[in-house]
Protein backbone atom coordinates (compact mmCIF):
# COMPACT_ATOMS: atom_id res chain seq x y z
CA UNK A 1 0.00 0.00 0.00
CA UNK A 2 2.77 2.48 0.92
CA UNK A 3 4.45 1.94 -3.03
CA UNK A 4 0.99 2.06 -4.29
CA UNK A 5 0.68 5.89 -2.41
CA UNK A 6 4.25 6.95 -3.54
CA UNK A 7 3.78 6.19 -7.08
CA UNK A 8 0.24 7.95 -7.31
CA UNK A 9 2.51 11.12 -5.58
CA UNK A 10 4.84 10.43 -8.30
CA UNK A 11 2.09 9.84 -11.15
CA UNK A 12 0.06 13.04 -9.38
CA UNK A 13 3.95 15.07 -9.95
CA UNK A 14 4.60 14.16 -13.38
CA UNK A 15 0.77 14.78 -14.65
CA UNK A 16 1.18 18.68 -12.80
CA UNK A 17 4.87 19.47 -14.59
CA UNK A 18 3.58 17.80 -18.20
CA UNK A 19 0.45 19.10 -20.11
CA UNK A 20 0.42 15.85 -21.93
CA UNK A 21 1.19 12.04 -21.53
CA UNK A 22 0.71 9.20 -23.24
CA UNK A 23 0.11 6.19 -21.02
CA UNK A 24 3.57 4.29 -22.43
CA UNK A 25 5.63 7.44 -21.03
CA UNK A 26 4.12 7.25 -17.79
CA UNK A 27 4.32 3.24 -17.89
CA UNK A 28 8.10 4.15 -18.84
CA UNK A 29 8.70 6.94 -16.54
CA UNK A 30 7.03 5.16 -13.32
CA UNK A 31 8.69 1.52 -14.34
CA UNK A 32 4.88 -0.43 -14.93
CA UNK A 33 2.49 -1.47 -16.76
CA UNK A 34 0.23 1.09 -18.80
CA UNK A 35 -2.77 -1.08 -16.91
CA UNK A 36 -1.36 -0.04 -13.40
CA UNK A 37 -0.81 3.54 -15.55
CA UNK A 38 -4.90 3.22 -15.89
CA UNK A 39 -5.72 1.72 -12.45
CA UNK A 40 -3.80 4.41 -10.90
CA UNK A 41 -5.67 7.18 -13.10
CA UNK A 42 -8.92 5.79 -11.53
CA UNK A 43 -7.66 6.26 -8.22
CA UNK A 44 -6.32 9.75 -8.57
CA UNK A 45 -10.22 10.88 -9.69
CA UNK A 46 -11.55 9.36 -6.76
CA UNK A 47 -9.46 11.56 -4.78
CA UNK A 48 -10.84 13.87 -6.97
CA UNK A 49 -8.44 15.02 -9.10
CA UNK A 50 -9.51 15.97 -12.55
CA UNK A 51 -7.28 13.54 -14.82
CA UNK A 52 -8.91 13.82 -18.55
CA UNK A 53 -7.98 10.62 -21.03
CA UNK A 54 -7.99 11.10 -24.73
CA UNK A 55 -8.56 7.69 -26.53
CA UNK A 56 -6.82 6.74 -29.86
CA UNK A 57 -2.78 6.26 -30.93
CA UNK A 58 -2.38 9.54 -30.22
CA UNK A 59 -4.12 9.76 -26.75
CA UNK A 60 -3.12 10.59 -23.71
CA UNK A 61 -3.42 11.65 -20.11
CA UNK A 62 -4.40 15.44 -19.32
CA UNK A 63 -5.04 16.94 -14.97
CA UNK A 64 -7.46 19.46 -15.88
CA UNK A 65 -9.73 22.11 -14.08
CA UNK A 66 -12.31 20.43 -11.68
CA UNK A 67 -15.11 22.10 -9.64
CA UNK A 68 -13.27 21.62 -6.12
CA UNK A 69 -9.90 22.18 -5.43
CA UNK A 70 -7.83 18.80 -4.66
CA UNK A 71 -5.06 19.01 -2.64
CA UNK A 72 -1.84 20.20 -4.37
CA UNK A 73 1.39 18.41 -5.01
CA UNK A 74 4.59 20.58 -4.15
CA UNK A 75 8.19 20.01 -4.39
CA UNK A 76 10.47 21.63 -1.56
CA UNK A 77 11.17 24.99 -3.47
CA UNK A 78 7.48 25.06 -4.69
CA UNK A 79 6.54 25.18 -1.42
CA UNK A 80 8.93 27.70 -0.04
CA UNK A 81 7.62 29.97 -3.39
CA UNK A 82 4.26 29.92 -2.45
CA UNK A 83 4.68 30.83 1.35
CA UNK A 84 6.82 33.53 0.46
CA UNK A 85 4.32 35.14 -1.77
CA UNK A 86 1.76 34.71 0.19
CA UNK A 87 3.20 36.34 2.70
CA UNK A 88 4.51 39.60 0.15
CA UNK A 89 0.52 39.62 -1.07
CA UNK A 90 -0.16 40.87 2.69
CA UNK A 91 0.08 44.77 2.56
CA UNK A 92 -0.55 45.36 -1.16
CA UNK A 93 -3.05 48.11 -2.73
CA UNK A 94 -5.49 44.64 -3.83
CA UNK A 95 -8.76 44.63 -1.79
CA UNK A 96 -9.49 41.93 0.44
CA UNK A 97 -6.07 39.72 -0.26
CA UNK A 98 -4.48 40.55 2.92
CA UNK A 99 -6.80 38.30 5.11
CA UNK A 100 -6.87 35.65 2.40
CA UNK A 101 -2.94 35.91 2.09
CA UNK A 102 -2.99 35.09 5.86
CA UNK A 103 -5.46 32.40 5.90
CA UNK A 104 -4.00 30.60 2.72
CA UNK A 105 -0.43 31.07 4.67
CA UNK A 106 -1.72 29.70 7.96
CA UNK A 107 -3.14 26.52 6.02
CA UNK A 108 0.08 26.20 4.06
CA UNK A 109 2.39 26.70 7.33
CA UNK A 110 0.22 23.75 9.19
CA UNK A 111 1.39 21.08 6.73
CA UNK A 112 4.87 22.39 5.62
CA UNK A 113 7.95 20.14 7.15
CA UNK A 114 10.03 22.05 9.97
CA UNK A 115 12.66 22.01 7.49
CA UNK A 116 10.94 24.11 5.61
CA UNK A 117 9.31 26.03 7.67
CA UNK A 118 12.46 27.33 9.18
CA UNK A 119 13.62 28.48 5.46
CA UNK A 120 10.09 30.23 5.09
CA UNK A 121 10.96 32.37 8.38
CA UNK A 122 14.30 32.99 7.90
CA UNK A 123 13.06 34.99 5.09
CA UNK A 124 10.59 36.56 6.50
CA UNK A 125 12.21 37.37 9.15
CA UNK A 126 15.15 38.71 7.42
CA UNK A 127 13.62 40.53 4.08
CA UNK A 128 12.33 44.25 5.10
CA UNK A 129 9.90 45.29 2.00
CA UNK A 130 10.43 49.38 1.54
CA UNK A 131 7.09 50.86 0.44
CA UNK A 132 6.96 54.79 -0.94
CA UNK A 133 3.75 55.69 0.92
CA UNK A 134 0.76 54.17 1.93
CA UNK A 135 -2.37 53.04 -0.65
CA UNK A 136 -4.31 55.65 -1.47
CA UNK A 137 -6.79 53.57 -3.27
CA UNK A 138 -7.68 49.69 -2.94
CA UNK A 139 -7.95 47.85 -6.51
CA UNK A 140 -11.06 45.32 -6.82
CA UNK A 141 -9.53 42.06 -7.03
CA UNK A 142 -12.44 41.08 -9.50
CA UNK A 143 -12.30 43.96 -11.74
CA UNK A 144 -8.19 43.00 -11.70
CA UNK A 145 -8.79 38.94 -12.36
CA UNK A 146 -11.07 40.31 -15.69
CA UNK A 147 -9.11 42.75 -16.52
CA UNK A 148 -6.00 39.89 -16.72
CA UNK A 149 -8.86 37.87 -18.08
CA UNK A 150 -9.07 40.18 -21.03
CA UNK A 151 -5.68 40.78 -21.53
CA UNK A 152 -5.04 37.08 -21.93
CA UNK A 153 -7.63 36.15 -24.04
CA UNK A 154 -7.86 39.07 -26.15
CA UNK A 155 -11.20 40.37 -25.30
CA UNK A 156 -12.89 43.90 -25.25
CA UNK A 157 -13.47 45.42 -22.18
CA UNK A 158 -16.66 48.27 -21.38
CA UNK A 159 -16.00 50.10 -17.99
CA UNK A 160 -16.48 53.94 -16.54
CA UNK A 161 -13.30 55.78 -15.64
CA UNK A 162 -12.97 58.85 -13.57
CA UNK A 163 -9.97 61.44 -14.46
CA UNK A 164 -8.07 63.05 -12.43
CA UNK A 165 -10.65 65.61 -11.75
CA UNK A 166 -13.21 62.95 -11.13
CA UNK A 167 -14.85 63.59 -14.23
CA UNK A 168 -16.63 60.22 -15.48
CA UNK A 169 -16.19 58.69 -19.23
CA UNK A 170 -17.62 55.33 -20.58
CA UNK A 171 -14.33 53.41 -21.96
CA UNK A 172 -14.04 50.83 -24.58
CA UNK A 173 -11.04 49.35 -24.59
CA UNK A 174 -8.81 46.47 -26.10
CA UNK A 175 -6.95 45.47 -23.08
CA UNK A 176 -2.95 44.98 -23.75
CA UNK A 177 -1.36 43.98 -20.23
CA UNK A 178 -1.61 44.96 -16.82
CA UNK A 179 1.24 46.64 -14.57
CA UNK A 180 1.96 47.10 -11.04
CA UNK A 181 3.64 49.71 -10.33
CA UNK A 182 4.06 50.73 -6.23
CA UNK A 183 1.12 50.38 -4.68
CA UNK A 184 -1.02 51.58 -8.06
CA UNK A 185 -2.20 49.16 -11.08
CA UNK A 186 -2.52 50.35 -14.57
CA UNK A 187 -4.45 48.82 -17.20
CA UNK A 188 -2.21 49.15 -20.61
CA UNK A 189 -5.12 49.48 -23.50
CA UNK A 190 -6.19 50.23 -26.78
CA UNK A 191 -8.91 52.84 -26.45
CA UNK A 192 -11.57 52.07 -29.77
CA UNK A 193 -13.21 54.86 -29.60
CA UNK A 194 -10.12 57.50 -29.45
CA UNK A 195 -7.81 54.96 -31.11
CA UNK A 196 -4.87 55.59 -29.31
CA UNK A 197 -3.24 53.70 -26.69
CA UNK A 198 -4.38 55.03 -23.12
CA UNK A 199 -2.72 54.27 -19.85
CA UNK A 200 -5.76 53.25 -16.81
CA UNK A 201 -5.56 53.39 -13.18
CA UNK A 202 -7.20 50.40 -12.12
CA UNK A 203 -8.61 51.49 -8.88
CA UNK A 204 -10.46 54.72 -10.72
CA UNK A 205 -12.07 52.04 -13.07
CA UNK A 206 -15.84 50.44 -12.08
CA UNK A 207 -18.32 48.44 -13.25
CA UNK A 208 -16.15 46.58 -15.97
CA UNK A 209 -17.76 44.01 -18.16
CA UNK A 210 -16.56 41.72 -21.09
CA UNK A 211 -17.36 42.95 -24.40
CA UNK A 212 -18.18 39.82 -25.99
CA UNK A 213 -15.96 40.97 -29.14
CA UNK A 214 -12.29 39.52 -29.89
CA UNK A 215 -9.28 42.38 -30.19
CA UNK A 216 -6.53 42.44 -32.95
CA UNK A 217 -3.28 41.64 -31.54
CA UNK A 218 -1.83 45.60 -31.97
CA UNK A 219 2.22 46.49 -31.65
CA UNK A 220 2.62 48.19 -28.62
CA UNK A 221 4.44 51.50 -29.15
CA UNK A 222 6.84 50.50 -26.51
CA UNK A 223 8.85 48.16 -25.81
CA UNK A 224 7.27 46.79 -23.05
CA UNK A 225 4.21 47.42 -21.31
CA UNK A 226 6.18 48.12 -17.92
CA UNK A 227 8.09 51.10 -20.09
CA UNK A 228 4.87 52.65 -21.72
CA UNK A 229 3.53 53.31 -18.32
CA UNK A 230 7.06 54.30 -16.90
CA UNK A 231 7.00 56.82 -19.87
CA UNK A 232 3.41 57.73 -19.32
CA UNK A 233 4.31 58.63 -15.63
CA UNK A 234 7.00 60.65 -16.43
CA UNK A 235 5.10 62.67 -19.09
CA UNK A 236 2.33 63.64 -16.38
CA UNK A 237 1.60 67.43 -15.94
CA UNK A 238 0.64 67.90 -12.35
CA UNK A 239 -2.25 70.41 -11.83
CA UNK A 240 -0.15 72.22 -8.89
CA UNK A 241 3.95 73.62 -8.93
CA UNK A 242 5.45 75.16 -6.44
CA UNK A 243 8.86 77.26 -5.60
CA UNK A 244 9.96 77.65 -1.61
CA UNK A 245 13.05 78.76 0.29
CA UNK A 246 13.87 76.21 2.38
CA UNK A 247 16.07 77.74 5.31
CA UNK A 248 18.25 74.08 5.55
CA UNK A 249 21.14 73.32 3.60
CA UNK A 250 20.38 71.12 0.32
CA UNK A 251 22.24 67.96 1.80
CA UNK A 252 19.59 67.66 4.74
CA UNK A 253 16.83 68.09 2.86
CA UNK A 254 17.65 65.81 -0.16
CA UNK A 255 17.85 62.91 2.07
CA UNK A 256 13.87 63.40 2.99
CA UNK A 257 13.27 64.16 -0.83
CA UNK A 258 12.84 60.17 -1.94
CA UNK A 259 11.25 59.85 -5.47
CA UNK A 260 9.08 63.11 -5.39
CA UNK A 261 8.61 64.94 -8.28
CA UNK A 262 10.94 67.54 -7.06
CA UNK A 263 14.19 69.58 -7.67
CA UNK A 264 16.35 71.16 -5.09
CA UNK A 265 18.75 73.81 -5.98
CA UNK A 266 21.25 75.36 -3.64
CA UNK A 267 21.54 79.15 -2.33
CA UNK A 268 24.37 78.88 -0.22
CA UNK A 269 25.29 77.03 2.57
CA UNK A 270 22.21 77.46 5.07
CA UNK A 271 19.75 77.92 2.35
CA UNK A 272 18.60 76.43 -0.83
CA UNK A 273 15.39 76.13 -3.20
CA UNK A 274 12.60 73.57 -3.60
CA UNK A 275 10.72 73.31 -6.11
CA UNK A 276 8.08 70.34 -6.29
CA UNK A 277 4.71 69.58 -7.93
CA UNK A 278 1.78 67.38 -7.32
CA UNK A 279 -2.22 67.25 -8.47
CA UNK A 280 -3.57 68.76 -5.54
CA UNK A 281 -2.46 71.90 -3.71
CA UNK A 282 -2.97 70.27 0.00
CA UNK A 283 -0.72 67.91 -1.06
CA UNK A 284 2.03 70.42 -1.43
CA UNK A 285 1.61 72.30 1.80
CA UNK A 286 1.33 68.79 3.67
CA UNK A 287 4.57 67.93 1.53
CA UNK A 288 6.70 70.89 2.42
CA UNK A 289 5.52 70.97 6.33
CA UNK A 290 6.63 67.72 6.80
CA UNK A 291 10.21 68.98 6.16
CA UNK A 292 10.90 70.34 9.40
CA UNK A 293 12.39 73.14 8.46
CA UNK A 294 11.77 77.31 8.04
CA UNK A 295 10.07 78.05 4.65
CA UNK A 296 9.33 81.37 2.49
CA UNK A 297 7.10 80.80 0.01
CA UNK A 298 8.08 82.20 -3.64
CA UNK A 299 5.03 80.72 -5.42
CA UNK A 300 2.08 79.92 -5.66
CA UNK A 301 0.63 82.40 -3.89
CA UNK A 302 -2.59 79.83 -2.57
CA UNK A 303 -0.12 77.95 -0.59
CA UNK A 304 0.01 80.07 1.80
CA UNK A 305 -3.75 79.70 2.59
CA UNK A 306 -3.20 76.06 2.56
CA UNK A 307 -0.22 76.80 5.19
CA UNK A 308 -2.05 77.91 7.50
CA UNK A 309 -5.15 76.40 7.45
CA UNK A 310 -2.83 73.35 7.95
CA UNK A 311 -0.83 74.99 10.36
CA UNK A 312 -3.86 75.88 12.77
CA UNK A 313 -5.00 72.46 12.25
CA UNK A 314 -2.17 71.21 13.75
CA UNK A 315 -1.87 73.82 16.99
CA UNK A 316 -5.59 72.87 17.76
CA UNK A 317 -4.83 69.05 17.12
CA UNK A 318 -1.41 69.77 19.60
CA UNK A 319 -3.96 72.13 22.36
CA UNK A 320 -1.93 75.38 21.85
Amino acid sequence: MLETSARLLRLLSLLQVHKDWTGPELARRLGVSTRTIRNDVDRLRRLGYPVNATPGATGGYRLGAGTELPPLLLDDDEAVAVAVGLRTAVGTSIAGIEETSLRALGKLEQVLPSRLRRRVNAVQTQVEPLRWGTPHAMVDPESLALFAQACRDGEQVRFHYADRDGTESRRLVEPHRLVAAGHRWYLVAWDVRRSDWRTFRVDRTARPALGGTRAPRRELPAADAATYVRDALSSWQPGYEAAVVLHAPSREIAAQLHRSAATLESIDDQTCRLRIAADSIEWLAMRIAVLGVDITVESPPELLEHLHALGARLSRAAGV
